[in-house]
């Protein structure tokens, strides 16, 4: 199969192209040098000419809590026009199968949880990272409007909970939250600290999995696409709390000190658990544990310094 893979250089991208699977098929990753998405002539010219069997979209410009609060315009803006240049194009090209990568961030901030595929525009967004929710709004919509307009064009999204793992950003300024405290407590460790602060009362819970699963993910959607749903949570079903997710990474760092909570620090929403009922149907089910991805994690943080 030949799949174009947007985003080839970001995490998510990059776990696509080591998976064991990844062999079996011509991807194309083109670079940003070789390739600008948010360049529309280009993008259209480059579905024109090499005509991809499937488009992977994992591109986006992506960030936590402060990178989104700090740059709203960009995070909208830059992510509304990498989907729609991309989807647009690979539908003006005859690309007939489209997987669309999302965010669980798109569902409203009151929503009960488990989060489950209907609940998107059903209630007001989260406002630390409303920008890049609306552009991965959009781009979700789109792809549901061009497959009911022609069903034979399968264009459909795939809605990850948190993801962390081997080619994360590791910049607290720039990075999720576990890359960020796998950070925070090697540097404490390295320098003796006795307490680390955690950003509100560490009670908010959050559902990570590992980058590697999701790339497995795909990879089984693309064996299976005709029979996967037009939109899709991926996770684990189940969640940590920001304390748990910290004492877990202080015993893979090393780190014996203490922890101490900044009560006027923003924390995002209480809880962000998605359903997995669909997930579950279509057969797929996560194979790293949290303990076992910090640990590869970590040791991925400590190759590259």
């Amino acid at each position: 199969m030949k799949i174009l893979l947007t985003g080839a250089n970001g995490m998510v991208g990059k776990n696509i192209i080591e998976h064991d699977k990844a062999n079996l098929h011509e991807i194309l990753a083109p670079k940003r040098f070789e390739l600008d998405l948010l360049d529309e002539r280009a993008v259209d010219e480059y579905l024109r000419t090499n005509l991809p069997d499937v488009v992977v979209h994992a591109a986006g410009i992506v960030g936590g809590i402060q990178a989104n609060i700090a740059k709203p315009v960009k995070f909208l803006t830059d992510n509304m026009r990498l989907g729609m240049n991309v989807i647009l194009a690979s539908k003006k090209a005859g690309v007939k199968n489209f997987l669309n990568l999302s965010s669980s961030c798109m569902y409203p901030r009151n929503a009960k949880n488990p989060l489950n595929e209907d609940l998107i525009l059903k209630g007001e967004l989260e406002p630390t990272n409303e920008g890049y929710a609306i552009a991965k709004i959009a781009s979700t919509r789109l792809c549901e409007y061009i497959h009911k307009e022609d069903e034979s064009l399968l264009y459909k999204t795939v809605i990850p909970c948190n993801l962390y793992g081997r080619h994360d950003k590791f910049d607290p300024n720039h990075s999720h939250m576990i890359p960020a405290v796998i950070q925070k407590l090697w540097n404490a460790k390295k320098q003796n600290l006795n307490e680390v602060d955690i950003w509100g009362d560490g009670k908010a819970r959050r559902e990570f999995m590992y980058a590697g699963d999701l790339a497995d993910f795909i990879f089984y959607a693309l064996d299976n696409f005709e029979a996967m749903p037009q939109n899709i949570n991926v996770g684990l079903g189940t969640d940590y709390t920001i304390n748990e997710y910290y004492a877990e990474i202080a015993k893979v760092v090393g780190f014996d000190g203490g922890f101490v909570h900044d009560l006027a620090k923003p924390i995002g929403m209480k809880q962000k658990l998605i359903d997995d009922s669909r997930l579950q149907s279509f057969g797929w089910k996560h194979k790293t544990t949290l303990q076992n991805g910090l640990k590869e994690t970590f040791e991925y943080l400590k190759d590259i310094h």
